[in-house]
C-alpha cells in the first residue's frame, strides 16, 4: 500500500519530486528520465507510470535555465524511450504473449480488463490504434503488445510506432515548455496534472462503457 501512496505522491508532486531528481543526479537525470518513459512503453505489467505528466512536467524544467536542461535533448530522450519501448512491448508480445496471458501466474500481472480493451482498440482502428493508443494511459501499454502477439508486420508497426511517439511526445512537450512555467499553472500544478490524466483517461471511460452495454445487450 506505501508504495501505491508513494506512486500517488509522485505523479501529483512531480514538479517538485523532478527539481530533486535534478538537484541530486544532475546529468544523470536524463538516464532516469529515459528509463520511466522506456518501462512506462514497454513493459506490459507496469502501464501506471507516469508519461504525459512525466514529459510536461520534465519540458518546464527544461524552459527553466536555472536547471540546466537542454530542451532539445530532452525530446529525442523522450522521443527515443517511447520508440524503443514499444518496440520491446511488441516483441513481447510475439515472442510470449500467447504464454504469458495463458500461465497462471504471468497473467496475474496482466490487466485483463485493460488488455480487452486494447484488443477492441485495435479491432476497431486497426495499425491507427498504435499511434491513437500513445495518447491514452493504460492503453498505450498493452497495444504493442497486442499488435506482436497478433500478425501485424513489424514495418508496419514501427512506421505507427515512430508516428505516435513523435504526435505524443511533441505535443506534451510543447506544453511544458510554453506553459509549464506560467505563475497560474505552477501555483495549481498538482490539479493540472489530474486533469491530463482524467483528459487523457475519457477514450478509456467511453469504450468501457460501450463494451458494458455490449455485454448487457
Amino acid at each position: 500500500m506505501s508504495y501505491v501512496m508513494s506512486l500517488i505522491d509522485f505523479i501529483l508532486h512531480i514538479d517538485s519530486h523532478l527539481v530533486n531528481i535534478v538537484n541530486n543526479f544532475g546529468i544523470w537525470t536524463y538516464l532516469i528520465l529515459f528509463l520511466i518513459i522506456f518501462i512506462e512503453t514497454g513493459v506490459v505489467i507496469l502501464p501506471f507510470l507516469p508519461g504525459d505528466s512525466l514529459i510536461f512536467a520534465a519540458m518546464a524544467l527544461a524552459a527553466n535555465s536555472k536547471y540546466g536542461l537542454l530542451a532539445w535533448l530532452m525530446f529525442l530522450i523522450f522521443l527515443a524511450a517511447a520508440v524503443l519501448g514499444d518496440s520491446l512491448n511488441y516483441e513481447i508480445g510475439e515472442h510470449f504473449g500467447e504464454y504469458a496471458t495463458r500461465n497462471k501466474y504471468l497473467s496475474k500481472l496482466i490487466n485483463k480488463e485493460h488488455l480487452d480493451e486494447a484488443h477492441t482498440f485495435f479491432e476497431k482502428h486497426g495499425g491507427k490504434t498504435i499511434a491513437i493508443g500513445r495518447f491514452i494511459p493504460l492503453i498505450r501499454t498493452f497495444v504493442p503488445f497486442v499488435a506482436g502477439s497478433g500478425t501485424m508486420h513489424y514495418g508496419s508497426f514501427l512506421k505507427f510506432n515512430f508516428l505516435g511517439a513523435f504526435l505524443w511526445v511533441t505535443l506534451c512537450s510543447v506544453a511544458g515548455f510554453l506553459f509549464g512555467n506560467i505563475p497560474a499553472v505552477q501555483d495549481h500544478f498538482s490539479m493540472i496534472i489530474i486533469g491530463i490524466v482524467l483528459v487523457s483517461l475519457i477514450p478509456v471511460l467511453i469504450t468501457a462503457i460501450k463494451n458494458s452495454k455490449k455485454k448487457r445487450a
